[in-house]
């Protein structure tokens, strides 16, 4: 039986179209997972405020006379005391009713660190205590905040598979400890396990990852878009580990940081290095809800 050629270019283009297929659809069940997490009611779109603590006794509560006024939950919550060790101790207000990493108790001492910090409830409020350089402060969410009921959804570029790109990975050894600014202009130094390298439109490019300990790599970037049709100080995407010298750079899955939600989030900005100077229309644009 004779096949034309026609039907013989298809037969050899149907593997092709199940891959990008499969590709698409892969990126569709990310995007509706990050719409999952944004919207959640711990999430970034429930952050209400981020006041900084002061040495001695910090008054909170929603009313006017509170030291840390919040926006939402009891009028007169408790009082937080920074002590000169940097030790913070909770005294909560007499018949308020809050828990403190789920115990009703009266004061407690707040344990601070990234992965499991001590966590304070009154009704749909909660917050719990971040360190940024040599400040404390406390992040504050609330289940029921203005943001995470309005949110008007995310927009997207079409989905590309040129931009999921294969580079080349040149490992660092040792790793090199690399600056990196936040919003708040201070800078610390973040490990970088190596560098990608790849090109674009026949020019050689770099981009620096950090390592934040979980196997994966963690990109900052900006490029020509941002601040236009994306949001302006930088957009995010992470990488598996590095397999055989190459490192998959999935362009498709760049997204807005929690900044572009909310004015209560500290975020990086990226290195001097990840600021491409061509536009990457790729991934998640700029929010049309409200900017920050």
């Amino acid at each position: 039986m004779k096949v034309s050629r026609c039907a013989l270019f298809l037969i050899l283009l149907l593997p092709h179209l199940a891959l990008a297929d499969d590709y698409t659809k892969a990126i569709e069940t990310w995007r509706a997972e990050r719409v999952a997490r944004l919207t959640a009611a711990d999430s970034w779109l429930s952050l209400i405020g981020l006041p900084w603590l002061k040495l001695g006794d910090n008054t909170m509560g929603s009313a006017a006379d509170n030291s840390l006024r919040l926006a939402a939950g009891p009028a007169h919550l408790g009082t937080v005391r920074l002590d000169a060790g940097d030790k913070i101790f909770l005294t909560l207000a007499d018949g308020v009713d809050a828990t403190i990493d789920g115990k009703k108790v009266p004061a407690a001492e707040l344990i601070f660190n990234a992965r499991q910090p001590t966590l304070v409830r009154s009704g749909t409020v909660s917050f719990f205590v971040i360190q940024r350089g040599d400040k404390l402060g406390l992040r504050v969410r609330d289940s029921e905040s203005p943001r995470r009921k309005n949110f008007l959804g995310l927009d997207y570029f079409p989905i590309d598979p040129a931009w999921r790109i294969e580079a080349q990975w040149v490992p660092f050894a040792p790793p090199h400890q690399v600056p990196i600014t936040n919003i708040l202009g201070q800078t610390s130094p973040e490990s970088v396990p190596g560098k990608a390298v790849f090109t674009h439109d026949g020019r050689t490019l770099e981009l620096l990852p950090i390592d934040e300990g979980d196997g994966k790599l963690f990109f900052i970037i900006s490029d020509a878009t941002s601040g236009d049709e994306t949001y302006g100080a930088a957009r995010f995407f992470y990488a598996d580990a590095p397999k055989d010298g190459k490192v998959i750079l999935d362009l498709n899955r760049a997204y807005s940081p929690p900044c572009a939600f909310t004015p209560f989030a500290t975020c990086p900005l990226p290195p001097k290095e990840n600021r491409l100077p061509f536009p990457v229309r790729a991934g998640e644009k700029k929010y049309r809800g409200e900017h920050h």
